[in-house]
Order: structure tokens, then C-alpha cells, then sequence
């Protein structure tokens, strides 16, 4: 005997209660939204932002930023040499352990 399952998925319009057609995302103020809205509705907030859109800028999504932290400015040659000298295992090549690096800024302050 075959058995067949079917999933189906009503929407339900966040603002009247009505049936909705499907959901709209949308940002503002560095916030994303989403909302699941009839023909209708999707219509008015469509209209209500059609200014706001036409006079807008797009912007890219942006990738994580690298900041400048005493991390990148540690000459890590002097951190080696600093760790060698005060009994921490240190490779010559390759990541610095955080606790060392702590360590080393500690002591350098």
C-alpha cells in the first residue's frame, strides 16, 4: 500500500487575521523584519514605502569588519622572545595561545 503525506502552509495575515499570500521581509533601522501579509496589505505597506525606497541609497550587505586591536599591533617575534624568557611553550611558527598573549599584555602595561 503507498502512502502519501502532503504539507500544506496557510499564512495568515499578521494585520487582519485574513488569509495571506505569503511573507514580506523588510529592514529598518538595522533591524530585519518579516511579516506574513495579504494581497492587500502587501499592497499598502508596498505603497507606504515606495517613496522612502525611490529616495533611498541600496547598500551591500557589509562583512565583518576587522578592527584594529592591540592584537594586530603586537610585534609577535617579541611576543615569542617575551614568552620564551618567562617559561611559556611558544612554537616558533604558527598561533600564539590567548592566555599567552594575555599574559604578554599584562605584562607589557
Amino acid at each position: 500500500m503507498a502512502k502519501q503525506i502532503v504539507t500544506t502552509t496557510e499564512y495568515i495575515d499578521d494585520i487582519d487575521g485574513g488569509p495571506a499570500v505569503g511573507t514580506v521581509t523588510f529592514a529598518y533601522d538595522g533591524t530585519d523584519y518579516e511579516i506574513d501579509l495579504s494581497k492587500a496589505n502587501a499592497r499598502a505597506l508596498e505603497k507606504v514605502m515606495a517613496t522612502y525606497v525611490q529616495h533611498g541609497r541600496k547598500v551591500r550587505p557589509s562583512r565583518a569588519r576587522r578592527s584594529t586591536t592591540a592584537a594586530s599591533k603586537r610585534d609577535l617575534s617579541m611576543v615569542r622572545a617575551w614568552a620564551h624568557e618567562n617559561g611559556f611553550e611558544v612554537s616558533e611558527r604558527g598561533r600564539i595561545a590567548s592566555a599567552v598573549l594575555d599574559a604578554y599584555d599584562s605584562a607589557s602595561s
